[in-house]
């Protein structure tokens, strides 16, 4: 008899009452997020887009970068916010604001635009960081859970977070409100990623590694170049085209017409259904199967893997605009990539 494992949304009359309590407070807490987000989506107005405009206009425009600030857990949000700016295409990085205050002030030029979190609006320890701003006439967007307050007072643009109640029982420790102000990071975001047209080509720049830069590799980055490609003229004998398709141990042969171009292709299968005693009299135009399937090499190399996957075949020619092949990929270059 097989033993059903146990489920994060089985009732909690099936546990016992101390499960049962710690997943009807974890529910509790997620719930609560969940609709303070659905307020914050809600509440979003013209200080939204009046921030991504000065953020575009501003260092956007004047190859500036985007500095964002915070304490304690705003502090730790903020760093999440800077890294997303910056992997999305706008240059942007973290300042501790008790840092800044004693030298890493310097690190913010006259053409950076700031983003301050606090969700009260009183943080101290921002305090020389905004009157730095204002000094230096650096943009400034404060993110608070507080108007008015010293914070969104000063600021440029205030984003201002819904009333918001914590999801500790105590209503204290900062959950709600840190996952608020992260989401409206993300959305500035994205917003900023939309405003400047940034491409997944773009995307794979920022995140060369790991298993999202595997999936934004190009065909250009895994295939074999034009010295690799078995190519042979339609004329050609088939005892010479198999000699190539042996000397490149690409397990096939690409047919190519007077002008270059791709008319067809031969492959082990072709071999197989045209093999007898006339084979080596024939020649490749004969034997090739002509329009075969090809790829740009501009073109996602998991695009190719799916096309190979569908038509059961383990290798693309990659052609130029004039249909004249520049590359092959090859299946077994998408499994070394770790593309499968």
């Amino acid at each position: 008899m097989t033993i059903p494992s146990p489920s994060i949304s089985a009732p909690v009359a099936d546990l016992s009452d101390e499960a049962g309590r710690a997943l009807a407070c974890a529910r509790h807490v997620l719930e609560a997020e969940a609709e303070a987000l659905r307020a914050l989506a809600a509440d979003l107005n013209g200080a939204f887009t009046a921030a991504i405009d000065l953020l575009c206009d501003g260092p956007a425009k004047r190859s500036g970068k985007v500095i964002i600030s915070g304490m304690g857990k705003s502090g730790h949000v903020a760093a999440k916010i800077a890294a997303t700016l910056a992997s999305t295409g706008t240059p942007s990085f973290f300042v501790h604001p008790a840092e800044a205050s004693h030298g890493d002030l310097g690190m913010i030029g006259r053409s950076d635009a700031v983003i301050a979190l606090s969700n009260s609006g009183e943080t101290p320890e921002l305090a020389d960081m905004v009157a730095y701003t204002r000094r230096m006439g650096i943009p400034l967007i404060s993110i608070t859970g507080r108007h008015p307050s010293a914070l969104s007072d000063a600021a440029d643009v205030a984003l201002v977070l819904p009333a918001l109640t914590e999801a500790c029982p105590h209503g204290l420790a900062p959950t709600t409100s840190t996952t608020a102000m992260m989401a409206l990071g993300d959305a500035l975001a994205v917003a900023l990623l939309e405003r400047r047209g940034f491409t997944a080509s773009d995307f794979r720049l920022f995140h060369p590694g790991g298993q999202l830069g595997r999936k934004l590799l190009k065909v250009a980055d895994l295939m074999h170049g034009q010295d690799r490609l078995p190519l042979v003229g339609p004329a050609t004998p088939m005892a010479e085209a198999i000699l190539e398709i042996s000397s490149k141990s690409l397990g096939c042969v690409g047919v190519v017409d007077a002008a270059g171009r791709l008319a067809g292709i031969i492959t082990d299968g072709d071999l197989r259904r045209h093999m007898g005693a006339d084979l080596w009299s024939r020649t490749a135009g004969s034997v090739m199967t002509p329009t075969p399937k090809t790829i740009a090499p501009t073109t996602l190399a998991i695009e190719g893997l799916r096309i190979m996957n569908e038509s059961a075949i383990t290798g693309l020619f990659a052609l130029d605009a004039d249909k004249r092949p520049v590359g092959f990929l090859h299946l077994h270059d998408c499994l070394r990539a770790g593309l499968a």
